[in-house]
C-alpha cells in the first residue's frame, strides 16, 4: 500500500502534497476522482469480451470492478476487440459458461458485474455508445483447429489452472514472458507465436495434472504439454548446455543414492548461503526466476528426506499403537 501511495503522490499533480493516503478507502476515493473525468471525456472506449454471442451479436463483459461498464457506456464509440474462440453460438451456451466462470475464477456464484452489450444506443435508451464495432482477432488461433491443440480454444480464461499450478504459484506470471501464463499459457503461446519462440514454456510444468482436474472446460492440458515437449524434442533445437544438463540430471536420477547426496549437499549449501536474508536476489543459471522475484532460501531437508522422515515417524507411531497402553 505504501508503494501505491508513493505512486499517487508522484503522478497525481495539483493535489495537497501532505494529504494522507494511509488507508485503502482514501486510495480508492482518489483513484475514482482522478479516473472518472477520463472515462466521461473519452471519445472511444475499448473493451475485450468474455464471450461474443452469435445468436444476438452481444458482447458479454464479466468483471468485479465495473470499469468495463464505464468504458462501454460513457464514450460515444464502443470498440470490442476479441479473439475468435470467444464466439459462442447462443444465449443458452453463454449462460452455461457464466455458471462456471466466476466459480472457477474467484469462487463467486456470480461476478459483481455481468453485462450484455448488444449494439449501439437506441432512441429510447438513456445511455450507451452511438457506435458499436467488433474486431475479431485470429493471431494464430485458426492454425490450432484440427490439431491436437484444438481443445485449447475452449479456454474461458477463468485462471483456475494458474491458481492450482505449483510452478505458476512459485515463479509468477512475468516469468512466462508473454501475455498468457500458467498451464494454459504454456500450451497456447507456442501455438500462437511458434515453438521456436516459446520452447521453454511447455517444460515449465510438473505434469501433476491438477490443471486438468480443476478446468471447468475439461481441457487436457497435461497431454498437450507433453505433445509440445515431444515436438520440441523432434526439432532438436535444444541448446548444447540444455542437452548436457539433461544428461547430467538423467545420470544422477538413475543413481538414487548419488542423487540424494547431491541434492542434500545443494540444499544445505543454499540454506547456509541464504540463511541471513532468507532469499536470493540472484543465483547462477536462475535468471528466469530471479529477474522477476527473489528465490527463497531452503530452510530444511530435501523433499525426499522429509518424506522418509515422515514415513519413519508414521511407522514408529503404528508400532507404538500396536504395543498398547
Amino acid at each position: 500500500m505504501d508503494q501505491v501511495a508513493d505512486t499517487f503522490m508522484a503522478r497525481h499533480e495539483g493535489l495537497d502534497s501532505k494529504r494522507a493516503l494511509d488507508e485503502p478507502r482514501k486510495l480508492l476515493e482518489e483513484a475514482r476522482a482522478q479516473l472518472r473525468d477520463k472515462f466521461i471525456g473519452a471519445d472511444v472506449g475499448l473493451t475485450g469480451a468474455n464471450m461474443l454471442i452469435a445468436e444476438t451479436g452481444s458482447n458479454v463483459l464479466v468483471t468485479n470492478e465495473g470499469n468495463a461498464d464505464l468504458t462501454y457506456a460513457l464514450p460515444k464509440v464502443h470498440i470490442v476487440i476479441a479473439s475468435l474462440e470467444k464466439i459462442v453460438p447462443t444465449l443458452e451456451d453463454a449462460a452455461t459458461i457464466l455458471r462456471v466462470l466466476a466459480r472457477s475464477a474467484t469462487g463467486q456464484e456470480m461476478s459483481v458485474y455481468t453485462t450484455f452489450c448488444t449494439g449501439p444506443r437506441r432512441e429510447a435508451d438513456t445511455d450507451g455508445p452511438e457506435e458499436y464495432h467488433v474486431v475479431l482477432l485470429d493471431n494464430g488461433r485458426s492454425k490450432l483447429i484440427g490439431t491436437e491443440f484444438q481443445a485449447m480454444l475452449r479456454c474461458i480464461r477463468c485462471g483456475a489452472c494458474l491458481n492450482h499450478c505449483p510452478v505458476y504459484r512459485t515463479v509468477g506470471g512475468h516469468a512466462y514472458g508473454w501475455v498468457y501464463s500458467g498451464p494454459m499459457g504454456a500450451v497456447l503461446v507456442p501455438g500462437l507465436i511458434g515453438l521456436e519462440e516459446a520452447s521453454n514454456l511447455p517444460h515449465a510444468s510438473t505434469l501433476c495434472g491438477k490443471c486438468e482436474s480443476v478446468c471447468p472446460m475439461r481441457i487436457p492440458l497435461p497431454r498437450m504439454l507433453r505433445s509440445w515437449r515431444q515436438k520440441h524434442f523432434e526439432t532438436k533445437r535444444s541448446s548444447a548446455f540444455a542437452r548436457v544438463a539433461l544428461r547430467a540430471w538423467a545420470a544422477l536420477a538413475r543413481r538414487p543414492g548419488l542423487y540424494r547426496l547431491a541434492m542434500g549437499l545443494s540444499i544445505a549449501g543454499l540454506g547456509a548461503w541464504g540463511r541471513r536474508r532468507g532469499r536470493f536476489a540472484w543465483l547462477p543459471m536462475a535468471g528466469g526466476w530471479t529477474d522477476w522475484r527473489d528465490f527463497p532460501a531452503p530452510n530444511g531437508d530435501t523433499f525426499i528426506a522429509q518424506w522418509h522422515q515422515g514415513a519413519r515417524a508414521d511407522a514408529s507411531g503404528a508400532w507404538l499403537r500396536r504395543q498398547g497402553p
